[in-house]
């Protein structure tokens, strides 16, 4: 059942309002880190709440809306990260040094944030579907700055590598999560019948597969004829 809604019932102010939505998009981190995306319905994160579904609904366009909004939140943070992560990092010496250091910088950071990683897996086949065209509007326009300072973080890193190709390459960071993700968390039988056949553990496949991924997405933009 679920509870009283409180004072919230009565959230007019526009401070209420984003205290309100605060607290959904807490509630939905939390149960993020809890389970996948799949696992977790409206109802059950509006209980958590302790919301209607139709209150829930007043704050967020749908239940896709509020995991893209724990999307950015956790995008934007972990940018922050790579800007500290690659301004401390060491430069090392020899063909392709730079590229290999910042690709594996941007590769590590992204392991240690399984959260940003589940949702990334998700945006564009799950919860990119069920959004208004409105908040479409807004979460794209985020993403796309978003994407545009990872480029430009590469880019300060990688001065001579044309700001055409950083974007490529910053875009493609996404891809390869989203597709690498789901193999490093399969179901129990699919993982009985890797240990049988003696395969890699998925969260080794994933850890080194992105960061031979995007080392070589990385040199090949740099050494690719007319940058």
């Amino acid at each position: 059942m679920t509870p009283p809604e409180d004072g919230f019932q009565r959230a007019r102010r526009p401070e209420q309002v984003r205290a309100r939505r605060v607290a959904i998009l807490e509630v939905a981190s939390a149960m993020l880190r809890e389970r996948a995306v799949a696992d977790i319905s409206l109802r059950e994160l509006s209980e958590r709440v302790g919301l209607a579904k139709s209150n829930v609904l007043r704050y967020f366009d749908s239940r896709e809306a509020i995991f893209l909004e724990v999307l950015d939140e956790n995008w934007r943070a972990w940018l922050g990260l790579v800007d500290e992560e690659l301004a401390r990092r060491s430069r090392g010496d020899g063909p392709f040094a730079g590229e290999t250091a910042v690709a594996a910088t941007i590769a590590e950071t992204l392991t240690r944030e399984p959260l940003l990683c589940e949702l990334i897996s998700t945006m564009a086949a799950v919860l990119e579907r069920n959004i208004s065209v409105d908040f479409a509007r807004v979460f794209k326009r985020r993403a796309t700055d978003n994407t545009a300072r990872l480029a430009a973080l590469v880019s300060r890193e990688l001065p001579d590598l044309a700001p055409e190709r950083a974007t490529h390459f910053a875009g493609a960071v996404f891809v390869l999560v989203a597709g690498l993700w789901p193999f490093a968390n399969p179901t129990a039988a699919v993982a009985t019948a890797m240990d049988e056949l003696g395969v890699p553990k998925a969260e080794h496949l994933f850890t080194d597969g992105l960061r031979d991924g995007l080392v070589f997405q990385l040199i090949g933009a740099s050494a690719a004829p007319g940058r």
